[in-house]
């Protein structure tokens, strides 16, 4: 089993390779539209934790660009990952039973390949993947 999750991420994240490839990295960064489109609202488009929404919250938005400095200067890539799609609970995303970003997903994936077959493991795996790759680039050196 671990071994399929594996060969998984690694299809992920060759995929994402493959479309950056053929768009050119400097054109198509697509863990950066996931965030932008899902996270910046909270956390700002520079991961500060000064979006938008940073006022009108209860919850203090982390600065997610020293994840791994506050980890011992390793990123903590299971947990960023476990928190995206909702393994994780964090107060400001609602109780355990309510995965924001893996369940959005998993509904978008029914919306848009309703009529052909599917993963839709994998159809959430390489957006979770995505965004976790662009977090890990946002990290302060």
């Amino acid at each position: 089993m671990k071994q399929a999750k594996i060969v998984a991420v690694l299809v992920a994240l060759s995929l994402v390779g493959l479309v950056e490839s053929a768009y050119g990295a400097d054109k198509f960064d697509f863990g950066k539209r996931e965030y932008e489109s899902r996270c910046a609202v909270c956390h700002g488009t520079d991961g500060k934790g000064l979006g938008p929404y940073a006022g009108i919250i209860d919850t203090r938005i982390p600065d997610i660009t020293t994840m791994a400095r506050r980890n011992g200067g390793v990123f903590p890539t299971s947990r960023v990952q476990e928190l995206i799609d909702g393994r994780q609970t964090v107060r400001a995303h609602g109780p355990r039973d309510m995965p924001i970003w893996g369940k959005e997903y998993l509904a978008t994936a029914g919306e848009a390949y309703f009529d052909v077959p599917y993963d839709p493991e994998f159809y959430v795996r390489t957006r979770v993947i995505a965004l976790v790759d662009y977090i890990y680039r946002m990290q302060v050196k």
